[in-house]
């Protein structure tokens, strides 16, 4: 507690300050404050007992003192807090005035801190800092777009990205000098662009867009772009443009970038080969091949030195070809040395492994550029094209691409072939007889395909067996294999080799389509349908596998997925009459007149000679009550087989359904004149006289009783003959008893509506039996198409192999 006297000094050190003076702007500066003065310290009681003991200890004060200011004094308690004794208060070491409050050093008892406000982007630069960072975002799912394949959206997230850098640019202008402006942006910008514009083919665009790019001298690296403006000019075929724009990016280009200067070459090299410059070609690829030799622009240089004729440079450049060093590792390393587990591990993981992929598909594309080329210029290096062969073996034997050799041999046997020198080619491969396993099956193989297509089936059969013998893993020599066995009535153990082949090789397309046919005329119809709809998950339009699917549906009786399948074949192959017909029978079957009509026509405009669709057609027209227009039909048909009567009768009775019987009478008299022993020809004869009042009714009459005695006698015949034949094949004999040109029986369907006055009251079918004089008849012609669709059995473009080794 305070003294009295101390109080009573306090009170007498406070001015009031007067009433009259209440707007005084300088009243409260000479105002003190008399808990700052030290003279009385020695006599304040209070202050000695907190100096002798701890200010924690001292026990907490009812009263608080407040400075004249309004601020607690130092020591007091406010608010059940005391206030401490320093300026800065130590975290958690706060004294609460209650006691048994807890101990909280970190203050969790406050609760979560209040979030932190937000930045306000009322500033220019932030507005621009996120419009820039928008404009970088457009660009980027531009460039995803694109990844993507939607062209569409990426051009228009590429012009939405320009638009937000050119605002960007402009209020930057505003506000900053041009040296601040984001050249690197910009540039992105425009590129981006340039890009899309030339990904949705709009050239012009797309130059100009570079243009501006590169007459930009802010644009450091903008003439490298000329590179990309070549490129365009070469896609509209303006080379002399694109050549212009190479040798300019060329020029702008220093020697350090040693790659790009030697691609460019190369495309500078390209188009003067469009443009037929074969010299200016040459010497640039030369200068390729002297700085770095590679594979693309060796054989660009033996094509230019070919189209010139100069046969001693295409030999040297394909010496210089297969000198080009591979830079693969070669199939050794992959091959175990020791029973090591961890390193078998290993060697098992890298042999499939991204980087041996690319050394494998870098040696295919190797090989295919030395084959290529030595199939070029052999017939043009030397006089003769097995001479000009024997000399790239022999220079191929030499480099490290030896194991060419061999496929180079049977490649020039293949070339043989296509020659249709079958000679040469069976010597060629029989050379291959004591060779190693791998060669040996090859050439096994291609020489069971020629014997198999020269109908040599037991020599087809022992190559086949030397090359499934030889490498037993080779899916060609096994499905060669099958087509023997098949060939010779084992349907069942063709299967066999035919799924050995898929095991070895699951993409044997070959063996895959030869299983489905054995399982087909194994009656597993099943079986077949998933073999053939296997392999059109691999060959999606393949025609024979859509028809093969189409026919096995119709023999599960499905015309309607029959169908489907034939509209799928129609689309592959729009012109091939036998499916048009084909379709128009299913349609008919099912009772669509209208469809049905539709593709016999078709079928009949693309081959205007088979007989089925031009009866068809014509009967079409007879049921339609357009006898005229059936007439036209059938004159063809009877153009096409003028030895058969059938066709004659029915155009003749077309005249009489539409009521020209004078026509139908003359027309019966030229058929009478080619066919005097036809009967049926007599009796409408007969009927048309009688009913017109002629005269020659007669003699009509009388030709008519002589030749159905001639009928009859004739069926006699035939019935002993087919007694005859009968008897013969209980006897093991193979006498048929007649030949096909000896006698020929066709029916007639009878045409509707019988209630008209000159139908023949005879049988609805119309026997027409007569002698051929002509002998046997021709087969009618067929598309290459429609007979190998007919046959289920093997022909050679069905299952032959192909003549290129595997």
């Amino acid at each position: 507690m305070k003294t009295g006297r101390q109080a009573k000094k306090m009170m007498q050190n406070v001015q009031l300050a007067p009433e009259s003076n209440e707007d005084d702007l300088y009243s409260g500066f000479n105002d003190y404050n008399p808990m700052f003065d030290t003279e009385d310290l020695e006599n304040d009681v209070a202050f000695q007992q907190a100096a002798k003991t701890s200010h924690g200890r001292r026990p907490p004060s009812k009263t608080t003192l407040t400075s004249s200011m309004g601020r607690p004094m130092t020591g007091t308690i406010q608010d059940g807090v005391s206030r401490p004794m320093t300026a800065v208060q130590a975290a958690g070491y706060t004294k609460a005035a209650v006691r048994g409050s807890s101990f909280d050093p970190l203050g969790q008892a406050r609760g979560p801190a209040s979030p932190l406000e937000k930045k306000t982007s009322d500033s220019l630069e932030e507005k621009m800092r996120q419009l820039e960072k928008k404009v970088n975002e457009l660009v980027e799912e531009s460039c995803v777009a694109n990844s993507c394949g939607d062209l569409k959206l990426a051009l228009e997230k590429a012009k939405e990205a320009g638009r937000q850098e050119r605002e960007l640019l402009r209020q930057r202008e505003q506000i900053a000098p041009p040296e601040s402006i984001n050249l690197d942006l910009t540039y992105t910008v425009l590129l981006n662009l340039a890009g899309q514009y030339v990904a949705n083919e709009m050239y012009a665009e797309a130059l100009t867009t570079y243009q501006v790019i590169v007459k930009n001298k802010m644009f450091s690296n903008g003439g490298i772009l000329k590179v990309n403006m070549g490129n365009i000019y070469l896609k509209q075929r303006n080379y002399s443009k694109a050549i212009k724009f190479y040798r300019m990016a060329l020029d702008q280009i220093t020697s350090s970038h040693k790659q790009m200067r030697i691609k460019i070459m190369e495309n500078i090299g390209v188009a003067f080969i469009k443009t037929g410059q074969y010299v200016d070609a040459i010497s640039s690829f030369e200068e390729i091949m002297n700085i770095s030799p590679n594979l693309k622009a060796g054989f660009n240089l033996i094509l230019c030195y070919f189209a010139i004729g100069n046969g001693e440079q295409m030999k040297k450049a394909f010496k210089n070809l297969i000198e080009v060093p591979l830079e693969v590792d070669y199939e050794d390393k992959y091959i175990s040395l020791n029973d090591d587990l961890h390193t078998n591990l290993l060697i098992e993981a890298i042999k499939n492994d991204s980087l041996s992929q690319i050394e494998r598909e870098r040696k295919s594309l190797a090989e295919e550029y030395i084959m290529t080329a030595a199939k070029l210029i052999a017939p043009a290096i030397e006089t003769s094209f097995a001479v000009g062969y024997d000399w790239c073996v022999d220079a191929v034997k030499a480099s490290h691409y030896v194991e060419l050799a061999n496929d180079l041999e049977i490649n020039k046997a293949t070339t043989y072939l296509r020659q249709q020198n079958f000679n040469q080619a069976l010597e060629t491969l029989k050379m291959f007889e004591k060779k190693d396993s791998r060669v040996k099956s090859a050439a096994a193989t291609n020489l069971s395909f020629l014997y198999y297509l020269g109908n040599e089936l037991e020599q087809a059969t022992n190559y086949a067996d030397l090359a499934v013998n030889s490498d037993r893993y080779n899916p060609a020599a096994l499905t060669n294999k099958g087509n023997t066995v098949f060939a010779n009535g084992d349907c069942e153990k063709a299967a066999e080799f035919y799924k050995e082949a898929l095991r070895n090789d699951s993409l044997c397309t070959e063996a895959l389509y030869n299983l489905g046919l054995a399982y087909k005329k194994l009656n597993r119809i099943d079986e077949a349908l998933d073999c053939f709809l296997k392999l059109h998950a691999i060959l999606p339009n393949s025609a024979q596998v859509l028809y093969q699917l189409a026919s096995i549906y119709q023999i599960m009786e499905d015309p309607n997925q029959a169908i489907e399948w034939l509209l799928q074949l129609i689309s592959v192959v729009p012109t091939d009459p036998h499916v048009l017909a084909k379709l128009g029978n299913l349609y008919d079957t099912e009772g669509d007149k209208s469809q049905a009509f539709h593709y016999y026509c078709e079928s009949y405009r693309y081959f205007p000679s088979n007989i089925e669709v031009i009866e068809w057609l014509g009967a079409y027209y007879i049921d339609t009550q357009f006898c005229e227009k059936a007439i036209e039909y059938f004159e063809r048909a009877a153009l096409i087989l003028p030895t058969q009567v059938k066709w004659q009768l029915m155009v003749a009775s077309c005249y009489r359904r539409s009521g020209n019987y004078q026509k139908a009478l003359e027309k019966y008299k030229v058929i009478h004149r080619k066919f005097p022993e036809n009967v049926e020809c007599l009796r409408f004869l007969v009927r048309l006289c009688t009913d017109m009042g002629l005269k020659e009714v007669q003699e009509y009459i009388t030709k008519l009783k002589k030749a159905e005695k001639l009928k009859e006698i004739r069926e006699q015949r035939i019935k002993s003959g087919r007694e005859g034949s009968a008897r013969s094949r209980k006897e093991g004999t193979s006498d048929s008893g007649g030949t096909k040109g000896e006698r020929l029986s066709a029916k007639l369907k009878a045409l509707p509506g019988t209630s008209e006055p000159y139908e023949s009251s005879s049988s609805k079918e119309i026997d027409a039996s007569y002698a051929d004089p002509l002998g046997p008849q021709p087969e009618r012609p067929k598309t290459a198409a429609r007979k190998r669709m007919e046959e289920d059995d093997f022909a050679d473009e069905e299952l032959g192999e192909d003549l290129l080794p595997e």
